[in-house]
């Protein structure tokens, strides 16, 4: 007789998964064994939109985070201006040039601080290159320290040590300023006849600077010239005569435009 199979009722269910597991395991088996060069071998674990969804999370927070300080940002306003600022501003045509006495009168109301605001000419001139000299009438307010080209001044340049706003020297020094050319130069401190910082009188020469005289130089790579030109305290009348000897220094026909500012204010656009 044949082998006879003996099936206990109610088992069906149990033999059912039995079966399911075995058919599993035996296809694992099937894609590790059978797999060749350059198959490739299904990973068993999560897929790469359920490893997104994981890091979701990490994502929101990181945007949390950057509202949060958007809102801390915003919430730091800066401190409000006067109201005779306010109302001196409001008045100010950006757009519009005005004549000396009317800017520097709209100057004095766009005061802020409490200390004394130096007085600035920021000037667009036909071309680089526009240099010269002059002497202020009432010097710009501001200490300049002026330096004589000697061997301990040319050895401290070398050095990198500048603690002077001017340097002079007679033109027997050249040769020895060649050497530190490249220091002084770039940053317009190379003594040259045309601003009057190589003479043959230096002693002469820095007593004028100390007095008010001063060098103007446009920008290396741009047609503009920043100048000072004196200090809020100087007053209306003493800074339009500085104002009016520099302009005529520079030449008017060398000039595209004037822009007349203080330390704290926006500048104003002179007519000139």
């Amino acid at each position: 007789m044949g082998k006879i199979k003996v099936r206990a009722l109610g088992d069906e269910s149990l033999e059912n998964k039995q079966k399911e597991q075995s058919k599993i395991k035996a296809h694992e088996k099937k894609l590790v064994k059978g797999a060749k060069g350059g198959e490739r071998i299904v990973a068993v674990g999560p897929s790469e939109e359920e490893i997104a969804k994981m890091e979701l999370p990490k994502e929101e927070s990181t945007t949390e985070i950057k509202k949060a300080k958007k809102v801390i940002k915003k919430s730091k306003k800066a401190a409000p201006h006067s109201k005779s600022y306010q109302t001196a501003f409001a008045t100010l045509d950006r757009s519009k040039q005005y004549k000396l006495p009317d800017a520097l009168s709209m100057l004095e109301k766009l005061k802020r601080s409490k200390f004394d605001e130096t007085v600035e000419l920021h000037i667009n001139t036909v071309e680089i290159g526009v240099s010269g000299n002059v002497s202020l009438p009432h010097g710009t307010g501001k200490q300049i320290k002026v330096a004589i080209a000697d061997d301990d001044i040319l050895a401290k340049v070398a050095a990198g040590k500048i603690d002077f706003d001017i340097l002079l020297a007679d033109p027997s020094m050249m040769p020895k300023l060649a050497r530190v050319a490249k220091i002084l130069g770039p940053k317009g401190l190379m003594p040259n006849p045309k601003n009057g910082t190589l003479v043959k009188d230096p002693q002469k020469a820095a007593e004028e600077f100390k007095k008010g005289q001063i060098n103007f130089r446009t920008e290396l790579k741009a047609p503009i010239l920043h100048v000072i030109v004196g200090k809020m305290s100087f007053g209306d009348k003493k800074l339009t005569e500085n104002i009016n000897t520099l302009i005529e220094a520079i030449k008017r026909e060398k000039i595209r435009n004037v822009t007349l500012k203080s330390t704290m204010s926006p500048g104003i656009k002179l007519e000139i």
